[in-house]
């Protein structure tokens, strides 16, 4: 017999949003590190909320929400909010009931300074980091570090002459609120002489020869080379010291916050500086650090630049291991291409370094959870 539809507006369902998520989606796992992650942060909550006034959003479901984001690749907070009107694995994820009432998107901005005055998403990365550890997941003395550019949400039509006053025409859009049109020919464009209104933290940045230039920020990540989970990270200027010098910072980060000091750490040739290696060799850390063309032969340089520790890489005894190090190295060129792709991360949603910070260490804690997911459930 033909059913037909019933099309009468039901009042009361009864149904528990448990039964509805199967008890092998991904999403199960993750949730239980999450919560455990976020209890443990109770206190800083705390801190972070007036005792007095009307209750707010939990930032426990702000935390997981801007998870959500990251793992299934929504461009926006307000694309994030309609999804959770309408998605019950959505508000399951969030301990939603079906018949709560989703806040508005503007909730994330009011609340964004709040994370970062307390560093918020930074404890939180941490908490997962310790999480991994503690499962014996993570590697307590080889790793590898790497950077990469995250491209700024500015344009580049946004740039005007630091010691000039922006003309009225100028600061006005175009016609139907398009952008105005910028005329750059014949003009020298450079980081001493321009600035982004939209993003003045944002600096004129080319990956290579050849490549051109763009408003960019840099990403910087730690990686230990067991199972390629990421130990610390940092966003910074984007210039030609900041890998070097965000990565003595990650190396202390890591020793102070987890007690983990490494023994080698591999790199790329960006960090084949003398003055990076010799310090590197005064925290007892062996550099397995690729050599530019000509700077492997120790007589020919002086030994003050790092030659001397170019040559121990490079020596017989060291070799395999070198070699090792930079196989292993793929884990972090993984990281980066995962949360430019799937976080969405290869362009900045938002203007600001330190709320590009908060997007960066929330994707690689998302990373770091589903990693962790497939290597427990193996």
């Amino acid at each position: 017999m033909r059913g037909t539809p019933d099309r009468q507006d039901a009042i009361y369902h009864t149904f528990n949003v448990e039964d509805l998520i199967g008890a092998d989606h991904p999403l199960r796992p993750i949730k239980r590190m999450v919560d455990a992650a976020l209890a443990s942060m109770s206190r800083t909550f705390k801190a972070a909320y007036s005792g007095v006034g009307r209750p707010g959003i939990p930032p426990e479901t702000l935390l997981k929400a801007l998870l959500l984001q990251c793992l299934y690749t929504i461009r926006s907070e307000r694309e994030l909010c309609r999804r959770l009107r309408t998605d019950l694995l959505f508000r399951w994820f969030l301990d939603l009931q079906p018949s709560d009432e989703v806040f508005d998107h503007s909730v994330f901005a009011h609340n964004r300074e709040r994370l970062s005055e307390h560093g918020i998403t930074h404890k939180f990365f941490d908490q997962v980091v310790k999480q991994a550890i503690q499962a014996g997941l993570t590697s307590d003395e080889h790793f590898t570090v790497d950077g990469s550019l995250i491209q700024s949400h500015a344009s580049l039509k946004s740039l005007r002459k630091i010691e000039r006053e922006a003309k009225d025409d100028d600061r006005g859009g175009g016609p139907g609120g398009r952008n105005p049109s910028v005329d750059f020919k014949g003009e020298r464009r450079g980081n001493a002489t321009h600035q982004s209104t939209t993003d003045p933290e944002a600096k004129l940045y080319r990956k290579g020869d050849g490549v051109g230039a763009f408003l960019c920020h840099s990403g910087h990540a730690l990686t230990e080379n067991r199972h390629g989970l990421v130990m610390s990270v940092r966003v910074d200027e984007a210039n030609g010291t900041a890998e070097r010098e965000n990565t003595l910072r990650m190396l202390d980060h890591l020793e102070r916050r987890h007690g983990v000091r490494p023994s080698t750490l591999g790199a790329d040739k960006g960090y084949d500086a003398g003055p990076f290696l010799l310090e590197l060799e005064r925290r007892w850390i062996e550099p397995h650090v690729a050599i530019k063309a000509g700077k492997i032969d120790p007589l020919r340089d002086s030994a003050d630049d790092g030659t001397w520790a170019r040559w121990f890489v490079r020596s017989g005894q060291r070799r395999a291991a070198f070699k090792k190090s930079q196989r292993r190295r793929k884990l972090v060129e993984e990281f980066f291409g995962w949360i430019k792709t799937v976080a969405g991360m290869r362009r900045a949603r938002h203007a600001g370094r330190q709320k590009i910070r908060q997007c960066f260490e929330l994707a690689a804690a998302a990373y770091n959870l589903v990693r962790m997911k497939n290597l427990l459930a193996a």
